[in-house]
């Protein structure tokens, strides 16, 4: 009798191969739930992290909102900074109109010449305003025996080089001409002489006079100023001496200003 090999494709009919089929199909059903079982798991898992870390997404690149933010503030900032300088030039240019008996409009536009000088030249303005109000009382076409013009009382045949980037010797009665030269003619003196006192009797052409009486005059106009737009507590005292900024005293012979040129 020959045995020859089983072949078990001729017994799949049967009630074994029956078992063998349906355990494999468990098999592979088991598989696919436990992937699935694993797979929520896992999301499962980085959800409740993401919830209970939220700092986490914090570190990932998330940040155009503050910067948004920010963005839209500095419209606003600005806004305020011009209302607020706004308001400064209305208070000075209501106290110039009121005291030296100008219009409050031209007031306003001297005003707000004399901040551009001065912040093109890091000059205070306020100072510039105040040699205004002793030089002319603000009177653009002010002009006196010894040749002074304008409103600064610039002597144009000594200064004719700075009124040069503004036309010429005849722009000496424009306002805004004359204001920044004037400005940047006390500008000069103040960083040769290292002392206000002096540049504003140097200014005056009246280094002689030992009272300082130019100088006095100019200080006190511009307390009057600074009392307009300080708050009431914070009022400037009356000014000192006022050659006493100059750290060894030195004694200037009476020159004129074309000399300092």
């Amino acid at each position: 009798m020959r045995i020859g090999r089983l072949d078990l494709t001729s017994m799949e009919g049967s009630p074994a191969g029956k078992r063998g089929q349906w355990g494999r199909r468990l098999a592979s059903a088991l598989v696919l739930l436990a992937s699935v079982a694993a797979l929520t798991l896992i999301l499962s898992d980085h959800g409740i992290k993401g919830r209970l870390r939220p700092s986490e997404s914090s570190m990932f690149p998330v940040v155009q909102a503050p910067v948004q933010r920010v963005q839209e503030r500095e419209p606003v900032t600005d806004v305020a900074l011009m209302q607020a300088e706004e308001a400064r030039y209305r208070a000075l240019s209501e106290f110039v109109a009121k005291r030296y008996r100008v219009s409050q409009d031209v007031a306003f536009d001297l005003v707000t010449v004399a901040h551009r000088a001065g912040r093109q030249l890091q000059l205070d303005p306020l100072l510039i305003i105040a040699v205004i109000a002793i030089e002319s009382r603000f009177n653009p076409i002010a002009e006196s025996s010894a040749g002074a013009k304008g409103l600064m009382q610039i002597i144009p045949k000594f200064h004719g080089d700075k009124l040069e980037a503004f036309g010429g010797e005849q722009a000496v009665f424009e306002p805004e001409a004359n204001i920044h030269v004037g400005a940047r003619i006390l500008k000069e003196y103040l960083r040769r002489t290292g002392n206000l006192g002096i540049a504003l009797q140097m200014y005056a052409g009246a280094l002689d006079d030992n009272e300082d009486q130019y100088t006095r005059k100019v200080l006190n106009e511009h307390v009057r100023l600074q009392q307009v737009i300080a708050p009431s507590h914070q009022r400037p005292a009356r000014p000192a001496t006022v050659r006493s900024a100059a750290a060894t005293p030195v004694n200037y012979p009476n020159v004129i200003p074309s000399a300092l040129d």
